[in-house]
């Protein structure tokens, strides 16, 4: 599958300034994709919640780490995947599903792992499996979303590379836009993605707005529901 066309600096830029929420809502708005849809659900956890948001074109790969490859090595010894990482426009994210009957037996990316990807233009890495050397890893400022952490990389191994992966339900193809912070992961539309930072300024402005009409003393429920178009008001325009 072919990437698509790398986004401008200053829209990558802006983009990785929002948190995930914030992205989130915007995206809805557009009506791609169904709303229970586009976002992991409780397989890749943020182990550094509080590093800046995380935004990289996904690198794709499936690993297993409960036993050894049937032939070659295993963990770091892979130069074929590192060279396939620059078929990926940067920054890059490294995405990973374990594909064992229990993801994290083991864990591929800890500092070392870390150190090269971060070396490649990578900023950050998401597996249902499991990683490990927080302190060191968190050191570098090189994100870990992981389902879990681990003592050693067991027999960790990448079985291929290259092909659509699902994380918590979430596919995700060789070149998607990813973008995690401390609530989770999720993709960005390429379509969208240049509108996205102008739509929640705008989305923000109104939510100011309601929250600043929230501590006024003179709120009520029922200029609330006005505010809402409910009742038989005109509705202003939506948060989400």
């Amino acid at each position: 599958m072919t990437p698509a066309a790398p986004h401008p600096k200053e829209t990558l830029e802006a983009l990785r300034a929002l948190d995930t929420c914030a992205v989130s809502n915007a995206i809805e708005t557009f009506g791609l994709r169904l709303r229970n849809e586009g976002f992991a659900i409780q397989s890749a956890f943020c182990q550094f919640p509080k590093m800046p948001p995380m935004l990289g074109y996904a690198v794709t790969g499936r690993i297993r780490s409960s036993n050894a490859p049937i032939t070659g090595g295993w963990y770091y010894d892979r130069m074929d995947f590192w060279g396939h990482i620059h078929t990926i426009p940067a920054p890059r994210v490294i995405v990973m599903q374990d594909v064992d009957r229990i993801p994290g037996t083991g864990a591929l990316v800890g500092e070392i792992h870390a150190q090269i990807g971060r070396a490649l233009d990578c900023v950050g890495y998401v597996t249902n499996g499991a990683v490990r050397d927080l302190p060191a890893v968190e050191g570098l400022g090189f994100h870990l979303f992981a389902g879990s952490v681990a003592v050693s990389h067991a027999y960790a191994h990448i079985v291929d590379f290259g092909e659509p992966v699902e994380i918590g339900g979430l596919r995700i193809d060789p070149g998607d836009l990813v973008h995690g912070d401390r609530h989770g992961i999720h993709t960005i539309p390429q379509k969208v993605a240049s509108q996205v930072p102008a739509l929640v300024v705008e989305m923000r402005a109104r939510e100011r707005e309601l929250i600043d009409y929230c501590q006024q003393p003179g709120f009520s429920l029922r200029t609330l529901a006005e505010r809402f178009g409910l009742g038989g008001a005109s509705p202003k325009k939506p948060l989400l």
